[in-house]
C-alpha cells in the first residue's frame, strides 16, 4: 500500500533496530457477536442497554463484526505492515460466569485469531482485562469486593495456559483508573456505579488482580505487564491553591497505580487526601507485595494533559457523571480548565510534548521497566470524499506530533521499545457509542466495509521505513 499524499509529516522519524509499531483494539468495541457461542453478558452490555447510558442507545452487539471477519482484518493489518496487535480477551467469551470450565468455542476464536496473526508475521499482544467484567461477578459486589481479584487471577492461568504456547507477551489490566473511577465513581462508565468508597477499592483490588495473575503467569513462564493511563497534570498558575490541586490529580491518575506497581506502596498524601472517602483497610498484609510483582513491561496509554486548578474557576474533565458524581474521590473541588491548544472531537488538548514527560517520569523515577506506549490517537470527525478515500490528515498530525515525542523520550535515555496506534478501527467508543471515530482504519457501520484513512497508508509508510530521511 501507498499512501495518496502524507508523506511530509514523519520526515526525519527514525527508532532503534526492533522498536515494535502495532495498533490497538478492545474485544467490546470491535468483536459483536454478543451472544453468539456461548458468550455471557458483561457490565457493558448491561450498561449499554440500560436507557440514557450510551449517546444514541448504542451497543456493543454488532460493533464491526470482528468476531466473524477476523481474517480479513488480519489480511488489512498485514497490507498495512504491522508488527503486532494489541487486542483484549473477552473475559465474558472465554469463561461467562466469571469462574469454573473455560467455554471451549470463546477459547477456539481466540486460539484462530492468534493462530491468523502469526500466519501473517504479526506479534499477538493479548490483554486479559479491557473492562468487559462478566456480569454475575457485578451481581456478586464487582471490582469493588475482594473476591473479584482472586476470580481474575484463576481466569488469567486458565485462558494463559491454553493460548501462552503462541505468545510472547501478556497484559493483565487495561487503565484500571476508567474501569475503578469512571465505572464505580461518576458512573459514565459500567456498572454505572457512583461510590466514592467502592472506587477506591475498586482500584486496589483490580491492580491486587493484576498482582495475583502476574505472579501466576510469572511462575508459568510468561512475560507479563499491565496498562495505566497516564496524564501530564499541570497547574494553572503557581499558586499555592492551583499545585496543591496538580498534586492531588496526578496522585489519583498516575500515583495511586504506579507507587503500588513499581514501588510496593501507596503514596502517603494520597492516603491523607483519601482519608474522609476510605481508611484503606481493604488492604490487607501481602496484598502490595502481590501489586509490586516484577514486571516485564509497563503498558503507557497517553491521549491528552490536564492542566488542574483549585479554585472554582475551572469546569469539570468531561467524567463527571450525573448528579454531580466524580472520578476524584476526595478531590472533588479541583477543576479542569484548556489553553489554546487545538482539541481533538473528545475535546481532549493536543499536547504531544505531555508524553514526553510522562515517559521520562516513569523512567526517571521509578525503577526500571520496558515502556512500551500501547494507546495513543485522536479521534476527529472522519468523512469519505467523493472518490471514496477517507483523508485524516489532523490525526497524521497528532500521530507525527507524538510520535515525535516518543523519539524525544528515547534520546533522553528513555527504555521505550515500542508504540501502538489506537484505534486500528472505528469502533464502539463506550458511552460515546459509535459518534466517536478513533481509527486508522473507515468502517461503515450500515455495511462493515472497510476503508484505510490517509493516517493508515502514512502510518504504514512510516513503519516500513520509506518516510525516513
Amino acid at each position: 500500500m501507498t499512501t495518496d499524499s502524507q508523506t511530509e509529516p514523519g520526515t526525519g522519524l527514525q527508532f532503534p533496530t526492533g522498536f515494535l509499531f502495532g495498533a490497538a483494539t478492545a474485544a467490546y468495541q470491535v468483536e459483536g457477536a454478543a451472544t453468539a457461542d456461548g458468550r455471557g453478558p458483561s457490565i457493558w452490555d448491561t450498561f449499554a442497554h440500560t436507557p440514557g447510558r450510551v449517546l444514541g442507545g448504542d451497543s456493543g452487539d454488532v460493533a464491526i463484526e470482528h468476531y466473524q471477519r477476523f481474517r480479513e482484518d488480519v489480511a488489512l493489518m498485514a497490507g498495512l505492515g504491522l508488527q503486532a496487535y494489541r487486542f483484549s480477551i473477552a473475559w465474558p467469551r472465554v469463561q461467562p460466569s466469571g469462574s469454573g470450565a473455560l467455554n471451549q468455542a470463546g477459547v477456539d476464536f481466540y486460539s484462530r485469531l492468534i493462530d491468523e496473526l502469526l500466519a501473517a508475521g504479526i506479534e499477538p499482544w493479548p490483554t486479559l482485562y479491557h473492562w468487559d467484567l462478566p456480569q454475575p461477578i457485578e451481581d456478586a459486589g464487582g471490582w469493588p469486593e475482594r473476591d473479584t481479584a482472586e476470580r481474575f487471577a484463576d481466569y488469567a492461568s486458565a485462558i494463559t495456559g491454553v493460548l501462552g504456547d503462541r505468545v510472547r507477551q501478556w497484559t493483565t489490566l487495561n487503565e484500571p483508573w476508567c474501569s475503578a473511577f469512571l465505572g464505580y465513581g461518576s458512573g459514565v462508565h459500567a456498572p454505572g456505579r457512583t461510590d466514592p468508597a467502592a472506587a477506591v477499592r475498586a482500584g486496589h483490588h483490580l491492580m491486587l488482580g493484576h498482582g495475583l495473575a502476574a505472579g501466576r503467569l510469572k511462575a508459568a513462564g510468561h512475560k507479563v505487564g499491565v496498562t495505566i493511563n497516564l496524564y501530564d497534570v499541570v497547574p494553572v498558575s503557581d499558586s499555592e491553591i492551583d499545585l496543591d490541586a496538580a498534586r492531588r490529580i496526578d496522585g489519583l491518575q498516575n500515583r495511586f497505580f504506579l507507587d503500588p506497581v513499581l514501588l510496593g506502596s501507596y503514596p502517603a498524601d494520597v492516603v491523607e487526601d483519601l482519608s474522609g472517602v476510605t481508611d484503606f483497610a481493604h488492604v490487607q498484609d501481602g496484598d502490595l507485595a502481590a501489586i509490586s510483582t516484577p514486571l516485564d513491561v509497563l503498558g503507557v496509554n497517553y491521549y491528552s494533559r490536564h492542566v488542574v486548578t483549585g479554585t472554582a474557576d475551572g469546569g469539570d474533565d468531561g467524567h463527571g457523571g450525573s448528579g454531580g458524581a466524580s472520578p476524584w474521590p476526595g478531590s472533588e473541588h479541583v477543576g479542569f480548565t484548556k489553553g489554546e491548544l487545538p482539541v481533538t472531537a473528545m475535546g481532549w488538548e493536543i499536547h504531544a510534548e505531555g508524553l514526553t514527560h510522562v515517559l521520562e517520569r516513569v523512567a526517571t523515577q521509578y525503577p526500571s521497566v520496558p515502556l512500551y506506549v500501547t494507546e495513543n490517537g485522536a479521534a476527529f470527525p472522519d468523512v469519505p470524499g467523493a472518490d471514496g478515500l477517507v483523508r485524516d490528515p489532523d490525526r497524521v498530525s497528532y500521530l507525527d506530533g507524538h510520535l515525535r515525542a516518543c523519539q524525544a523520550a528515547i534520546d533522553l535515555g528513555v527504555p521505550l521499545h515500542g508504540y501502538f496506534c489506537w484505534s486500528l478501527f472505528d469502533n464502539f467508543e463506550w458511552s460515546w457509542g459509535y459518534s466517536r471515530r478513533f481509527g486508522l482504519v473507515y468502517v461503515d457501520y450500515e455495511t462493515q466495509t472497510r476503508t484505510p484513512k490517509s493516517s493508515a497508508y502514512w502510518y504504514g509508510d512510516l513503519i516500513r521505513g520509506r518516510l525516513v530521511t
